[in-house]
């Protein structure tokens, strides 16, 4: 009874920060002609509601794709249709075709804002509490602290009520696949996570890993009995949830292709604004936009992103347990942000899911990465006008699993799974790894806060217009880049020694 009141507790708190936040200005309020995020997911349900499935995703007079037309997979647009619904009933001026937009108010704004809060309570919510007591080990009060430290993590917090989107959906059908595959129903989790790459196609992020685990089970179970069994069954769940997704669109191949060319916007370019990535920061020192042609620049990025996900996928296909399984997720998501094509600044949500799933395994470093998620996001929070939320759900994130999850006193070698790191370095003298590790840490944190007062208290040089946005995604590359390192040391170096760990904590 006690754990569950905690429980209540947690959550109860995670979703009075998230109301919090919500009551900030959002994206793009009162900034015609395109007004920002928030506009577009208002004008995705004025489309959904007044036109024909037939037309969500082609330019015609009613339907102007170049003012935030539809561009994330059918079962978005189901969602914007389902709330546009329920925003008829209430106010039918809200989503008006054409005279509703850029449509701002303060009781529209309450709507959107209970949208993102009912979807964060139907699908994220419940699936990080099954996930923190179901697959995650330690008393109830450890798991209760790690549950607590999730529903906090400031980036989705920041980027789906402030910023304004649906992440926490598309990021929650992807964790009640992850938690299906955890329990053993390989059907549900694969249908699960179906569903979340038909809500967003970033979800291909963590497809690989999805795919290689269930695979490698299959092929462990023999292709000449079970595993043969469950490989149709869970072919068979994907193919008729795909299937029923997109439905409407499968009558005319012109239909199911123009969906694809609106998800899949090759023609953007490489890169846009100033991403945490390989490509923007490489751009500083060699203009590769410049210098490659479109085609070029494609292929780089696909042959990069494939060598860079593909010994982590070899492994899982090969070990294909659970542990393997998560920490493939976030080798996977970081490959894809820092190498593929196209890449957006809040893409890094899509790694910072499976980070979450180390908060009690490896604290420090998780929360450490989740920090630098968050900064790594400060021009566009800057820009929503979200400093004073971004300020205080870092503090409070940073505080919290700190001091609940111990991380500053779990930093053994082993805890902090440095003893690979000491098997490459043999030839360098004998160093103090967890000393170097905390120093960093705390480096790292003042770096942050220092360049996020900097980006608000000191104007840049007039040549140098975007000296600290450029500051502020060239530190968090390097983080993330050593993240990236750092797991796929982790996943060759082995699962950690259960007897050992049980007897630190």
């Amino acid at each position: 009874m006690q754990t569950w009141c905690l429980v209540s507790i947690s959550v109860l708190l995670g979703v009075a920060v998230r109301w919090g936040v919500s009551l900030n200005s959002y994206s793009g309020a009162g900034k015609p002609p395109m007004f920002g995020d928030y506009e577009a997911q208002r004008h995705w349900q004025e489309v959904t509601y007044n036109l024909p499935v037939q037309e969500w995703y082609f330019n015609t007079t009613d339907n102007d794709l170049n003012y935030w037309g539809l561009d994330y997979p059918p079962l978005t647009a189901y969602h914007s249709w389902i709330c546009a619904y329920i925003a008829k009933i209430i106010n039918p001026e809200w989503v008006e075709l054409h005279k509703s937009r850029g449509y701002e108010s303060p009781a529209h704004k309450l709507f959107m804002r209970t949208t993102v809060l009912v979807a964060d309570l139907l699908i994220y919510i419940p699936a990080v509490i099954l996930y923190c007591f179901c697959l995650t080990e330690g008393s109830s009060g450890k798991k209760v602290s790690t549950l607590l430290c999730f529903l906090l993590y400031p980036g989705l917090i920041l980027i789906d009520y402030g910023h304004f989107q649906y992440n926490a959906a598309s990021l929650g059908f992807a964790l009640w696949g992850v938690v299906a595959l955890g329990l053993g129903w390989d059907v549900s989790g694969s249908m699960a996570f179906a569903l979340a790459l038909n809500y967003k196609q970033m979800e291909l992020y963590h497809a690989l890993p999805f795919f290689c685990y269930l695979l490698g089970k299959c092929l462990k179970m023999g292709l000449l009995g079970r595993g043969l069994f469950l490989l149709v069954k869970i072919s068979a769940t994907v193919l008729v949830t795909f299937g029923l997704c997109w439905l409407p669109f499968l009558s005319d191949p012109s239909q199911g292709l123009q969906v694809v060319r609106r998800i899949f916007p090759v023609a953007r370019g490489l890169f846009e604004d100033k991403v945490a990535n390989a490509w923007c920061s490489l751009n500083i020192l060699i203009k590769i936009r410049s210098i490659l042609p479109s085609d070029a620049q494609l292929y780089l990025s696909f042959a990069c992103t494939l060598l860079a996900v593909l010994p982590s996928s070899v492994k899982l296909l090969m070990k294909p347990t659970f542990w393997h399984f998560k920490l493939a997720l976030v080798n996977s998501s970081l490959a894809f942000f820092l190498f593929s094509y196209q890449v957006h600044e809040k893409s890094i949500l899509l790694a910072a899911l499976p980070v979450c799933f180390q908060l009690d395994e490896i604290p420090l470093v998780s929360i450490w990465f989740l920090q630098t998620t968050t900064f790594s996001m400060l021009p566009l929070f800057l820009k929503d006008g979200l400093l004073v939320p971004y300020a205080v759900t870092s503090l409070a994130f940073l505080y919290f699993s700190i001091y609940l999850l111990s991380a500053l006193d779990h930093c053994s070698e082993d805890e902090l799974r440095l003893g690979a790191y000491r098997k490459l370095l043999f030839f360098l003298p004998k160093m103090d790894l967890v000393w170097i590790t905390k120093w960093k840490f705390y480096i790292s944190i003042a770096a942050m806060v220092g360049l996020s007062i900097a980006s608000v208290a000191v104007l840049p040089p007039p040549h140098l217009p975007d000296l600290f946005p450029v500051l502020v995604s060239t530190t968090s590359f390097l983080h993330f880049l050593g993240t990236f390192v750092f797991f796929n040391i982790v996943l060759f170096s082995g699962p950690p020694d259960r007897k050992s760990q049980k007897k630190t904590n």
